[in-house]
């Protein structure tokens, strides 16, 4: 059982809502730095803790190596913090 309905032959699906019921989740794109560590790896822009509805595509960044990196959308700065 799916939970489309039709409608005078229209289908209609489901609003695609990202549940922030478990998270806060914070508006992407908002500073242009942020402090990341290893628990946020593999790193992602927009990280999955912010809005995505108002953002770019999710771009994954390579991080590891030089514990930098810098979004090629948005221009937000990412650094890893070692420990």
């Amino acid at each position: 059982m799916t939970s489309e309905a039709t409608t005078s032959g229209v289908k209609t699906m489901p609003a695609m809502v990202q549940d922030d019921s478990r998270h806060q989740l914070i508006q992407p794109n908002a500073l242009h730095q942020y402090n990341v560590t290893a628990a946020d790896l593999p790193l992602s822009c927009p990280m999955p803790g912010m809005f995505l509805w108002n953002s770019h595509p999710r771009v994954y960044l390579a991080i590891e190596a030089t514990g930098w990196a810098k979004c090629p959308y948005c221009g937000a700065e990412y650094t890893l913090e070692r420990g």
